[in-house]
């Protein structure tokens, strides 16, 4: 899968696993409707509804 890095694993997202959730880090380019074809493709599901969020990036400069 081209836009999926890898899976995220802390308590939040571990209790979701329970509900049939889940939380990874994907390409900054990727939109939200070839994520939903990446996972459909992959693990043979239909997805039923998507979050998704953009972090910000702090740049600190030191002089």
């Amino acid at each position: 899968m081209d836009g999926i890095r890898y899976a995220v694993f802390t308590d939040k997202s571990i209790r979701l696993l329970g509900k049939n959730q889940y939380t990874s880090n994907v390409e900054s380019g990727s939109t939200r409707t070839e994520l939903k074809h990446w996972v459909e493709l992959f693990f043979g599901v239909k997805v039923i509804a998507m979050n998704s969020h953009r972090l910000r990036v702090r740049i600190a400069l030191h002089f």
